[in-house]
């Protein structure tokens, strides 16, 4: 059985590939050479501060712009997470064929950084989209709003929100999807960054998986997900998280 046949059959049955622990571009690749019809991206690289360690700008930017030029071999949508000032520069970055959709943020009230500013209470996710890519803004509507959309009466549809405000999920809230990840980002995050996206059955690719949010989330929504992680213990911390062993490839 060749590769995709393992991972479209593992989609089919369970909705939810973990791939083994590999590095990024070796999953990218895995992906592309398969041919599978991925419609989001998710990218949530370590921000090249603290945890993760520190290269100079110009080798960061190369790897970034890696990431995002290899996204958009197979992907209609990616998302590229980071601090507000190290992801900054990168909305210039676009992959060609793709154009910046949107600066969306992450603002958590209950940061507990000692550090008060900017980026102390906010995370920000680069929305790059295919040119011709259409978001899914009806998934935001109230049943008032919807009522109207069928019925054909209304005239303007909101865009999907811009700024997510959630708890930050570290350490002291969401106990319920706590997992052992040192930065794991809250479901509440990632079901609207999803649901912008994708609709149900759709592909949501993550090769820097961390926790598994993405797949969690993904199984939640009706979407499908292939994740990955370079570290043997964020794979196993997504099998027991989600109760599915990873593909032998």
């Amino acid at each position: 059985m060749t590769r995709k046949e393992k991972i479209n059959k593992a989609l089919e049955k369970d909705g939810i590939v973990i791939l083994p622990p590999m590095d990024v571009f070796e999953s990218m690749e895995i992906i592309r050479r398969s041919g599978i019809g991925v419609t989001c991206t998710m990218l949530d690289p370590w921000y090249n501060k603290g945890i993760g360690g520190e290269l100079p700008m110009q080798e960061y930017d190369k790897f970034i712009k890696k990431l995002l030029n290899k996204s958009s071999n197979f992907s209609d949508l990616i998302y590229l997470w980071g601090f507000p000032e190290i992801i900054g520069p990168y909305v210039r970055y676009a992959p060609i064929g793709f154009k910046l959709s949107s600066w969306l943020t992450w603002y958590y009230k209950n940061c507990p950084s000692v550090i008060r500013g900017w980026r102390s209470s906010q995370n920000a996710c680069l929305q790059f989209t295919k040119e011709g890519f259409s978001l899914h803004p009806e998934h935001f509507l109230n049943d008032e709003q919807k009522e109207k959309l069928v019925n054909g009466k209304m005239r303007y549809i909101p865009g999907p929100p811009t700024v997510i405000e959630s708890p930050l999920i570290i350490g002291f809230v969401g106990k319920n999807e706590q997992t052992g990840h040192p930065s794991q980002k809250p479901e509440a995050v990632f079901e609207k960054l999803i649901s912008m996206a994708t609709i149900k059955n759709e592909i949501v690719f993550d090769p820097m998986a961390g926790s598994g949010t993405t797949a969690a989330v993904a199984k939640k929504s009706g979407r499908k997900s292939i994740v990955c992680d370079i570290s043997e213990e964020y794979i196993c911390i997504i099998e027991n998280r989600l109760g599915i062993k990873r593909l032998i490839l």
